[in-house]
């Protein structure tokens, strides 16, 4: 479904949840050239802060985006700006829960801002941030 400004009203919420795979990270270093060894070696991940390889933090956010591009608004939005905070790293292997939950609503300027979290797989808060999207709007 895609809402438009009209349709979402405050405290509207939406979820997607994926586990971050092997290939996901590998994928993703390719794509991105960030081939940071805490991503890619598990030598360099075990003798990080971390104690492991760990997934990127801008992979895991993308999550996000699939929650506002195909939920809510939905198809047809258009991502702004994304704030962003990295509370605690996601393993290979982690599901991952990308909330959305909409805060703010500007009729005028059909803007929309949705707090957003992504969660794992023990309940604790990896990310937590804003989004500022523009809903799609009516099809004439």
């Amino acid at each position: 479904m895609t809402y438009t400004i009209h349709q979402l009203e405050l405290g509207q919420q939406a979820s997607f949840e994926k586990t971050i795979s092997e290939s996901d990270v590998q994928l993703f270093s390719g794509i991105s050239g960030d081939i940071n060894p805490v991503h890619v070696s598990a030598i360099a991940g075990k003798s990080s802060v971390f104690g492991d390889r760990v997934a990127h933090g801008i992979l895991v956010a993308g999550l996000t985006s699939a929650v506002l591009g195909m939920q809510l608004p939905g198809p047809g939005t258009i991502y702004l700006g994304q704030e962003l905070r990295f509370t605690a790293p996601v393993y290979i292997g982690d599901t991952i829960r990308a909330e959305v939950e909409v805060i703010e609503i500007n009729l005028k300027k059909n803007i929309v801002k949705l707090a957003t979290r992504s969660i794992n797989q023990h309940g604790k808060l990896v990310i937590s941030g804003v989004a500022t999207v523009m809903p799609p709007k009516l099809n004439s």
